[in-house]
């Protein structure tokens, strides 16, 4: 007997999930709105805790083709240029956490992930269908979708983001809420730069209410860049225009060093993200009940400022996976999707609490910001490795 998974969503999460799942025995249905798999341009940060995961499912060396490994952390102020301090990567990275740190293009993490699932036995990828409702009866649960198909499964597990329409028929909690922070984000090749404006680090500019991090993706050949300022915008967030004016970004970092406006110059054009998230997860039934459980950013969406967002739906993806693999006759889907819950639930409230608590750090204006100042001059990789976090759950 094999157990049927339905997957709403095939982006990052959605995809890690089917692998996931699809490696512990079961059949997998997966339904993506979109007409293709496109990912929309921007980086991700993938800590060791992350990458170890990508390996336990033999994925090392198509990661290794498409990603960069860089050596170094370091904070910069944005104001003075002043570096504050360092983390070390690379091959240190590897010796503490068996792992190495590694930062990639979303859409290249996606097309991995892909790929590896359309190998697979057992697995069907729908396109341009959406879901717009979940019916629980006779110890299934099936799935409505707008083309008037419905489908029926063991197992429904919602990956279908922030605007998730599963999360809000299973929890009724209303939408995201808006951070007050605006993300622009680019991406370029490193030769359409000038040879002092190239890097191979990561790099996080802190200034008062704003912040700018920078990092090589695309083995290296690309340079990802994301300036975080607060502020707002109007209209309905579902349907934004992305397109952003480099003009107002250039006017929020008006008294950036010298270096720090030289990048944002050299960037030709950005798009402009809302930042939204959610409050910390408070239970383990607001990630599962029934047979329905929540994944990645339909579950705890998270503010970036820890670099962790996919992270935590790739490691959602692997908890899941172990617990499919146990259904039985004793063990019913229910019963494991609740423990899948109880599993991961606190590890990502706390890494939704951090994110929030280091957007207030890179922020802080005044006297709070020479005290962090100082102490990452005093404390500097201390301050910045993660232990908890980048040994895994």
């Amino acid at each position: 007997m094999h157990t049927d998974v339905l997957i709403a969503g095939g982006g990052i999460g959605g995809l890690a999930a089917g692998l996931a799942c699809s490696k512990a025995g079961c059949h997998v249905r997966l339904y993506e709105r979109a007409n293709t798999f496109n990912e929309v341009g921007a980086g991700i940060q993938m800590g060791p805790n992350v990458v170890r995961v990508l390996q336990g499912w033999d994925l090392d060396t198509a990661l290794r083709q498409v990603a960069a490994f860089p050596d170094r952390l370091q904070v910069r102020h944005a104001l003075s240029g002043a570096e504050l301090g360092v983390l070390r990567l690379g091959q240190t990275t590897v010796q503490r956490y068996g792992a190495p740190y590694a930062t990639l293009h979303r859409a290249d993490l996606q097309q991995l992930l892909l790929n590896a699932l359309q190998q697979r036995d057992a697995v069907w990828l729908h396109t341009g269908k959406t879901v717009n409702r979940y019916v629980e009866t006779n110890g299934a649960v099936g799935l409505s979708l707008d083309d008037g198909l419905d489908v029926e499964g063991d197992a429904l597990i919602a990956a279908d983001g922030l605007w998730s329409r599963v999360r809000q028929q299973l929890l009724d909690d209303g939408p995201p809420r808006v951070a007050g922070h605006l993300a622009y984000r680019a991406m370029l090749p490193q030769t359409s730069l000038p040879a002092a404006l190239r890097s191979q680090q990561v790099t996080a500019w802190l200034g008062p209410r704003l912040h700018v991090v920078q990092y090589p993706v695309r083995g290296g050949e690309w340079l990802n860049v994301v300036a975080i300022v607060h502020g707002h915008v109007h209209g309905e967030l579902e349907d934004w225009d992305h397109g952003a004016n480099a003009a107002d970004l250039q006017a929020a970092l008006g008294q950036a060093c010298s270096d720090l406006r030289a990048l944002i110059e050299a960037v030709p054009a950005w798009r402009l993200w809302v930042l939204c998230d959610r409050p910390p997860l408070s239970a383990a039934d607001q990630m599962a009940r029934g047979h329905v459980a929540l994944l990645g950013d339909a579950a705890h969406p998270m503010r970036p400022y820890l670099a962790q967002g996919a992270g935590m739906a790739i490691e959602d993806a692997a908890e899941l996976g172990r617990q499919v693999a146990l259904v039985d006759g004793v063990l019913d889907v229910p019963t494991l999707l609740q423990r899948y819950a109880l599993n991961r639930w606190q590890r990502c409230a706390r890494v939704q609490a951090r994110s929030i608590r280091n957007g207030e750090i890179f922020h802080l204006e005044g006297p709070m910001a020479w005290a962090r100042d100082a102490s990452l001059r005093l404390m500097g990789e201390r301050l910045l490795d993660v232990p908890w976090l980048y040994r895994g759950p």
